[in-house]
């Protein structure tokens, strides 16, 4: 069965992540491709980042005795995979033999309102190598940083309005280095110069969770809690979509709540799923 319309429809692959003898998915917030289409999987479970071939054969597991509560991922272009942890309020950086090198935040410290970090959700990295954090279940903020980790400014309130959020969820960076925040309960993104100055937003979404910018084409790949996946131009027009504001255990369809999306060289993309376990699909790109 075919999934989405036009250039982006894809098929189901059905199956696909093959966890060693004993090993069990958990909810899967996050997940993500490096530069050689290695699927990390991002996890709370006992495994909490498990990475595998695009063929979905088993590679190797990091992370455990570290990680804690997975939310979002990043992977930048050194293949480095910064983790987002949730409820221990901070950032771990792994490089791509995935020994733990960087730390940002102090593990298990909730920041004072207003101040870093309190229950982050995902991390983005710009052009100039500044760093983006949205700090969205206890804190309406985005906080910038430099690379070795030193805050430089931070932006946003509660509320509806421009600039303000309800749950600032996720943040991701396209090729115009703009800021493209995630307003999940507001139903909408939100999207920001490297300053934090407002731009514009994007409405019409069904509490989107995760974005991800294809680097060969400007299009944007959409995560939304409400059981949909949806694809979009730069500019706000509409591509494909599919699912939608109901639960379906058909493959393609999703049982849970999409959450973590990404697409690997060849545009297929993987979708984690929270609020039940061992939501993972990979969608086939045959468009």
């Amino acid at each position: 069965m075919a999934f989405g319309s036009g250039k982006y429809t894809y098929e189901v692959v059905e199956g696909w992540g093959k966890l060693p003898e004993g090993w069990a998915w958990g909810w899967i917030p996050g997940v993500g491709c490096d530069s050689q289409d290695r699927v990390y999987v991002y996890s709370r479970s006992a495994h909490p980042l498990v990475i595998f071939d695009r063929e979905g054969n088993f590679v190797d597991s990091w992370g455990e005795g570290i990680i804690q509560d997975a939310h979002g991922i990043w992977i930048d272009p050194e293949d480095n995979v910064w983790c987002v942890e949730r409820e221990t309020h901070c950032i771990f950086k792994f490089n791509n033999r995935g020994e733990l090198v960087q730390t940002i935040g102090t593990p298990g410290q909730e920041g004072a309102p207003g101040e870093p970090f309190r229950m982050p959700t995902d991390l983005a990295i710009s052009a100039d190598g500044s760093l983006f954090i949205s700090d969205g279940y206890a804190n309406a903020r985005v906080h910038k940083y430099t690379p070795e980790g030193e805050r430089i400014l931070s932006w946003g309130e509660y509320g509806t309005g421009p600039g303000q959020f309800e749950l600032s969820h996720c943040v991701r960076i396209d090729r115009f280095d703009r800021v493209w925040v995630c307003d999940r309960t507001n139903d909408r993104i939100q999207i920001f110069d490297t300053e934090g100055n407002y731009l514009e937003e994007r409405t019409g979404l069904l509490k989107p969770d995760t974005i991800y910018f294809d680097p060969t084409e400007d299009v944007v790949y959409v995560a939304e809690l409400e059981q949909q996946v949806s694809v979009w131009t730069l500019d706000g027009e509409l591509l494909s979509k599919w699912g939608g504001a109901r639960r379906s255990n058909r493959p393609g369809e999703f049982a849970y709540c999409p959450h973590g999306i990404w697409a690997d060289s060849r545009g297929d993309l993987y979708v984690g799923q929270v609020q039940g376990d061992a939501g993972l699909q990979k969608f086939a790109r045959v468009g």
